[in-house]
């Protein structure tokens, strides 16, 4: 997935020049709301590798009504990857909401805190390493990751607009992991999650371009994603 990470590197330059001159710290009536620019911290437990409380993990526990088969070095490297992207993106929506205040990341943070918990149920079923077992917010196995969580922290801190984008900027970047993946997996319990993953990136995808939209008048384009698949995403 060296390939996605350099295309959302490309992603976050791009953002950087467009993202010049956004509007900061508007506040209008939207379902979303918003609090103030600072403060906000992490929602409890949410600070960590394991699982959240308050989670959802009727998920997880739905991993093992499949049966265990034997999983390929693609399938190893998808779930251990996952997990760790997941965190990412749990990880950036945390600290953009202790930045902005803005009620999506939080809501969204809690959200991907699920999705680590998916994954993390196909680690303990396979009695796999967790590669982020007990790490705190923007700490990771990965360097690479690690690079990635502070490049997307410094540009969306330049403004509530930035903050949005490079939310639906990771969210591109998921969807387009997860296709990879699938494609990559027989295991139908590595594809339910994978699948259910998905979809949850489609909606978040859809959040934030929405709020971009019709609070700031912002038209998200895609950085990832072609415009066809961008389009049947957010219709």
């Amino acid at each position: 997935m060296r390939k996605v990470l350099g295309i959302l590197l490309v992603g976050l330059m791009v953002l950087a020049v467009f993202g010049a001159g956004c509007i900061t710290g508007e506040t209008t009536t939207t379902g979303e709301g918003t609090g103030s620019s600072m403060g906000h911290g992490p929602p409890e437990g949410k600070g960590y590798g394991g699982r959240g409380p308050g989670s959802s993990t009727q998920e997880v526990t739905n991993v093992s009504s499949y049966p265990a088969q034997n999983l390929s070095q693609d399938e190893i490297e998808a779930i251990l990857y996952m997990r760790e992207e997941e965190k990412l993106a749990r990880d950036v929506y945390l600290t953009l909401y202790n930045l902005t205040g803005l009620q999506i990341f939080d809501n969204i943070a809690r959200s991907e805190q699920t999705h680590m918990d998916m994954v993390l149920g196909l680690i303990e079923k396979y009695n796999l390493t967790d590669p982020v077992a007990g790490m705190g917010v923007g700490e990771f196995n990965s360097t690479e990751m690690r690079d990635l969580y502070e490049k997307l922290v410094a540009q969306g801190s330049k403004s509530e607009v930035d903050a949005l984008k490079v939310g639906a900027l990771i969210e591109e970047i998921d969807i387009k992991d997860l296709d990879e993946w699938l494609e990559r997996t027989d295991n139908e319990d590595v594809k339910v999650v994978f699948e259910s993953l998905r979809e949850g990136s489609e909606n978040h995808l859809r959040a934030f371009t929405r709020i971009l939209s019709n609070r700031y008048g912002v038209t998200y384009e895609p950085q990832v994603l072609s415009k066809d698949e961008y389009e049947s995403i957010v219709g």
